[in-house]
């Protein structure tokens, strides 16, 4: 239970202010969580909302959008909305800014170092357009929220509303079926085919863990609905393991929780997402890279934060929820930078370069840099 591996956290912690002690096990125990948290997903999480859209006879496109849109990004949800119970909200600003950090790193990372990897990245016009306008509206939606650093029902509906219309262009404005891709974040942690190779140890270590939690779950396609129920209440105690791990860790190393929330909890939650881009990068699937950064992106920025706010606003009985934005808005302008940029890649020329790739991972590396240092 990481209620008591926390209060371990915290007694080693208080030993000394910035104690080393405190910080390496507060940061073991982010790597940890972050680590238990990608073979949740990967290997229960998502079969069992795959066979709950499979048996609600879901289209792929939908599906994508929807079930297994909240299984790629349950760790971000379950962050953001833990984190504005944690210390009576106080550090809300750690959730967003593991959703909008994990925002950038799709967009430039994911996106970036799959074209590094491809030789360049071919990608099908149609899909980018209607992706990347959903994406562009839900970055405005962001902006809005920030603008007066307080969110109201009214705003919190409005983000879950703008998905729900997502939904139905998708369904209704399908991609031909020549397109290399289309945003369907069901794919984004879905292991393509593939000739067999020698496991990589972090194959190895990730099949030994999940087939000890199968000892309990069993098969989650054919115990779906209790690998479903186990697998969320697990995501939300590893979710609140990490949440409070950062905040001791940052308070160690005397920076605010959100710097480490944009960093390392963005980079760590995305870090599943990145490894299976780059394996339909290398399997000819390209387009898929860049879909995959753009559609999580949005059901992030609509859903991961909308619907935190809603529960919050039920269960506070409050108003409006304050929201810290001090330290994110440089990251909003990275984002309409850089889908700005992305689009002009792509529309012009089809096709992402492996030049601009490097040159994405360039831009990501000067963000981090900044954050760190401002």
């Amino acid at each position: 239970m990481p209620r008591p591996v926390v209060k371990s956290l915290r007694v080693s912690f208080n030993k000394g202010k910035g104690s080393a002690m405190g910080i390496v096990t507060s940061l073991a125990a982010i790597i940890a969580a972050i680590f238990v948290l990608a073979i949740l997903t990967d290997n229960f999480f998502i079969p069992s909302l795959d066979e709950i859209s499979r048996r609600l006879q879901l289209s792929d496109e939908v599906a994508g959008a929807s079930l297994m849109a909240i299984g790629s990004s349950a760790p971000e949800l379950a962050i953001a909305l833990l984190a504005l119970f944690t210390s009576g909200g106080a550090h809300s600003d750690v959730g967003i800014g593991t959703i909008v950090g994990s925002a950038v790193f799709n967009i430039l990372v994911i996106t970036g170092l799959s074209a590094v990897v491809a030789g360049g990245l071919r990608i099908h016009v149609f899909a980018v357009r209607r992706d990347m306008l959903a994406y562009l509206t839900s970055i405005a939606y962001l902006a809005l929220i920030f603008a007066d650093g307080q969110v109201v029902p009214l705003e919190a509906l409005a983000g879950l509303a703008l998905y729900g219309l997502y939904l139905l262009v998708l369904a209704r404005w399908k991609s031909p079926p020549q397109a290399t891709g289309s945003a369907q974040p069901s794919q984004s942690r879905a292991r393509p085919s593939a000739e067999p190779a020698r496991p990589s140890a972090w194959q190895r270590i990730e099949e030994l863990l999940a087939s000890l939690l199968r000892r309990v779950t069993g098969d989650p396609r054919q115990n779906y609905l209790w690998a479903f129920a186990l697998s969320i209440l697990l995501i939300v105690l590893l979710s609140y393991l990490l949440v409070e791990s950062t905040i001791i860790f940052a308070d160690g190393i005397g920076i605010p929780p959100v710097i480490v929330a944009l960093t390392l909890l963005a980079a760590g939650t995305s870090a599943p997402d990145l490894i299976s881009s780059l394996e339909v990068a290398r399997a000819g699937r390209s387009g898929m890279a860049v879909a995959n950064a753009v559609g999580s992106n949005t059901f992030d920025l609509l859903i991961g934060l909308g619907l935190p706010w809603i529960i919050a606003l039920g269960l506070l009985g409050e108003a409006s929820i304050h929201v810290g934005t001090d330290d994110l808005w440089v990251s909003i302008g990275v984002l309409v930078l850089t889908t700005i940029v992305l689009f002009v890649f792509l529309e012009t020329q089809r096709r992402l370069s492996r030049r601009e790739g490097w040159l994405l991972l360039l831009l990501y590396g000067a963000f981090v840099l900044y954050t760190l240092l401002a």
